[in-house]
């Protein structure tokens, strides 16, 4: 029997940066990222004659929506309702999280396939980056290893692990433009002059000899300091488009500020203007974001090392 409601939570992540534009190895892209425990959507959905949507992001939603049912060739409708959104353009990955949720919510509304790689599939998402899609899945801090063709397969899991509990993020979204998306991410992505090998080269012995060692022994000032050149790296990858190392002056100067305040690195997800600051406890990160009040929309939060969560209510 079919649920009366299904509502899925999905956490937000932080893009630490992609791996190898140039693809000279047969792949492009990969990258490092991880999951929040907050911001997190909240979708709530029910069968129906027809498709309706209700609340932000409506227009995501639906089109996620009909994706699906088109994609499992289903004539019924449903009715979703986003009671919590995460903030969209801001570099933490709605976009992928909004449709994974729609998907996963409608999947259990409609016994279909709820593995994430379906998922996926059913509503176009995981075509450059995976790493929204396997902290949808599993959440944690994930490596993946780039695309080797144009199919619909997201890239391969190289490898994902738990971040120490204790381990806290002060996020901070900045009153500034909001990050490239759709049309614009695909003109940018592009135009993009191929990197030179050697950055690439940089970039994946810093994460192969100091993220990943690092993470691996919960050493938080070695894992801050490598996330903090990779994001350097990352940087001078997308200047020709940002036009600096960052995506907004106001970014740049957030990201000094958080490694003053005691930050064990900061960076930009993805193309911002979401700022992270890596934080050993909580107690370290709320008295930072005590000095960042007026910077915009902020949160302190623990890593989320579950991914999203589906359940079924009356």
């Amino acid at each position: 029997m079919s649920p009366g409601a299904v509502v899925v939570q999905a956490p937000a992540r932080l893009h630490l940066g992609l791996l190898d534009l140039r693809g000279d190895l047969g792949r492009r892209f990969g990258g490092i990222g991880a999951a929040l425990e907050s911001p997190s959507l909240l979708l709530e959905a029910r069968r129906g004659d027809t498709l309706s949507v209700e609340g932000d992001e409506a227009e995501r939603i639906r089109l996620s929506a009909r994706r699906f049912l088109e994609h499992h060739a289903i004539g019924a409708g449903a009715s979703l309702r986003l009671r919590r959104a995460i903030p969209a353009h801001s570099g933490l990955g709605s976009g992928t999280q909004l449709a994974l949720a729609t998907a996963r919510a409608l999947a259990m509304l409609f016994d279909r396939p709820s593995g994430v790689a379906d998922l996926a599939r059913a509503t176009c998402r995981g075509r450059r980056s995976a790493i929204g899609t396997y902290v949808f899945e599993q959440g944690g801090f994930v490596l993946e290893g780039g695309r080797s063709d144009d199919g619909d397969r997201p890239a391969p899991l190289l490898l994902r692990r738990a971040l120490p509990p204790e381990w806290r993020c002060l996020l901070a979204i900045p009153d500034v433009p909001r990050g490239l998306s759709g049309a614009a991410e695909e003109e940018a992505f592009r135009t993009l002059p191929p990197p030179p090998a050697a950055l690439a080269e940089r970039l994946a012995h810093r994460i192969l000899m100091l993220v990943l060692p690092a993470l691996a022994e919960a050493d938080l000032p070695a894992f801050g300091r490598g996330v903090t050149e990779v994001q350097a790296l990352v940087g001078e990858m997308f200047r020709p488009v940002q036009g600096e190392r960052f995506a907004h002056p106001r970014v740049a100067e957030l990201v000094k500020e958080l490694l003053g305040a005691g930050a064990a690195g900061a960076g930009q997800s993805s193309w911002g203007p979401a700022v992270f600051g890596l934080f050993g406890n909580e107690e370290d990160a709320r008295r930072a974001a005590d000095r960042f009040a007026g910077a915009g929309a902020l949160f302190v939060t623990p890593f989320d090392n579950a991914g999203a969560r589906a359940w079924s209510e009356p």
